[in-house]
């Protein structure tokens, strides 16, 4: 019979660890997603105080198969919003990197990249793509009739895949203005 509680209180007190540690776990993965700025106050920074009412783009087939080259892979959505004003775009993109989505905004003006800018990271590695000196060298920037950014874009080591999401962010971006221009 000890044998017995003593094999029911070693079990006991390692399931109570481990009931413990499993809140504590999903805590600390959750430190890693950060939210730099949210799309209403960037979109408020972008078109200086009084942004335009968000429109709809629709993911149609025609349009899918291009996105589709783009992205590697299917996209998770059947529409996408945008603000528009004159020449100038504004698209909240969502792409994963390795594992979790990032969430980028790109602003285009006269068919070309003004700025980009990683509002949400939420990913463990490739942070370094929210700095300047990374987004910099997108500004500029056009697509190919390839569907390929004009310039290329240099990479982060140890941040590939988020280097990637955003490269394919800003070309998506680039597609998806092309289809809107007024």
């Amino acid at each position: 019979m000890p044998c017995l509680y003593r094999v029911t209180t070693i079990t006991c007190v390692f399931m109570l660890k481990t009931i413990l540690i499993i809140p504590f776990l999903f805590f600390f993965s959750s430190l890693h997603a950060e939210e730099y700025q949210s799309t209403e106050d960037f979109l408020q920074q972008v078109f200086e105080g009084s942004p335009p009412k968000p429109k709809v783009l629709w993911i149609k087939k025609d349009i899918r198969d291009k996105v589709i080259q783009i992205l590697h892979h299917k996209p998770g959505f059947l529409r996408t919003r945008y603000w528009q004003s004159n020449d100038k775009s504004v698209w909240v993109i969502n792409e994963i990197g390795k594992t979790k989505p990032i969430t980028t905004a790109i602003v285009i003006q006269d068919n070309k990249i003004k700025l980009i800018k990683v509002l949400a990271f939420r990913e463990s590695r490739g942070w370094e793509v929210k700095h300047d000196f990374f987004t910099n060298q997108f500004k500029q920037n056009t697509l190919n009739t390839n569907l390929e950014l004009n310039k290329p874009i240099d990479g982060i080591s140890g941040a590939t895949l988020s280097v990637r999401a955003l490269t394919k962010t800003a070309k998506l971006a680039l597609f998806f203005n092309n289809l809107i221009k007024p």
